[in-house]
């Protein structure tokens, strides 16, 4: 289907046609409905690259996240997705540029912020961790109008076009799950370590864990870290002080659990349920030092966050309000090469 058969099946001109594809000029509304109800039958999606030279325009979009070597480099796995995709639209007219921040300093992420504001993007890409900068740098996105995607996370009250994700509170319980099979009868409580538990990801993935054991009547404790990293230290204390029947943590850290466990307590007999394949804890996994790892598909979100961006603000699509990524489970038999 072409713009000039739209317009004869309309009984229109092509500019009518262009009028109402782009939203500019004047068409009378009965005009509007009968082009547009042709366009919705027919499914017809405009060439962005015709698009794009009608509008002699070109776009700007950029990725807001932590650094990539931060979070045992999850957010290097997702900024790949990115930077994959963006090859893809670069011919279209869309420069792609990611902003990275110091997660753990204050004043890198306001700076970078501060840049982000300014040079106003076309759209942005923003993983919301930490809700108090958050939502007064979503606040000010909003007031310059810049459209928006959230990725590995939501948070409650703010209005992304789209918003990429696990389940969090799900894959928690899923994990509560898992540690109930892996033990059997517990009577040993099961650790929650619980690190950024200022994230509301991750306070999510906590209470869904807690709330699978308390229906199933089972002990659980859980401790929160705020610091860069949890330590060797604190793991270590943590596990000489109580006898448990296994530990979940709740983002890419299992691996530091594991290291201390394997150097300190040889002979563990509780079970290390963690998140994300970073290569840590991949190697802590295939080694039987780890469990069990949730996955969260970090190049995938990254790749349909740049995607859902692109169709809304270039295309003129409208994309879901919301895409769950799939829980994926992998165990030693079953990692991916």
């Amino acid at each position: 289907m072409t713009v000039r058969e739209i317009a004869q099946l309309a009984g229109v001109s092509t500019g009518t046609v262009d009028r109402v594809l782009y939203r500019r000029g004047r068409v009378s509304p009965e005009t509007r409905a009968r082009v547009e109800e042709i366009i919705e039958r027919c499914r017809f999606t405009p060439n962005p690259i015709a698009r794009r030279l009608k509008r002699n325009k070109s776009y700007r979009f950029c990725v807001f996240i932590p650094r990539q070597d931060q979070d045992s480099g999850y957010w290097g796995q997702a900024a790949g997705g990115i930077q994959n995709s963006a090859l893809g639209i670069t011919p279209l007219g869309v420069e792609t540029e990611i902003v990275e921040y110091d997660r753990y300093d204050h004043g890198s992420f306001c700076a970078a912020a501060e840049a982000i504001i300014t040079s106003r993007p076309d759209g942005l890409i923003f993983a919301p961790v930490m809700p108090d900068r958050t939502r007064p740098f979503i606040e000010a996105i909003h007031a310059q109008r810049i459209p928006y995607v959230f990725f590995d996370a939501d948070l409650p009250g703010m209005e992304p076009l789209c918003a990429i994700g696990h389940d969090s509170f799900r894959s928690g319980y899923l994990a509560g799950r898992l540690m109930h099979l892996f033990a059997g009868t517990i009577r040993r409580p099961a650790f929650v370590l619980d690190v950024h538990g200022e994230d509301h990801h991750l306070v999510r993935r906590r209470d869904g864990f807690l709330e699978y054991a308390r229906e199933n009547s089972f002990p659980a404790l859980f401790r929160e870290y705020t610091g860069t990293e949890i330590s060797e230290g604190e793991v270590a204390a943590m596990l000489e002080s109580s006898e448990v029947s296994g530990v979940f943590v709740t983002n890419s850290m299992a691996h530091r659990v594991a290291e201390v466990t394997k150097r300190q307590f040889p002979r563990r007999d509780f079970f290390i349920i963690g998140y994300d394949l970073i290569p840590r804890n991949r190697q802590m996994l295939a080694e039987g030092s780890i469990d069990a790892i949730i996955d969260q598909r970090p190049e995938d979100q990254g790749r349909q966050a740049l995607i859902a961006l692109y169709r809304r603000i270039v295309l003129d699509q409208n994309v879901p309000a919301k895409i769950t990524i799939p829980i994926d489970i992998y165990l030693k038999e079953n990692i991916p090469e």
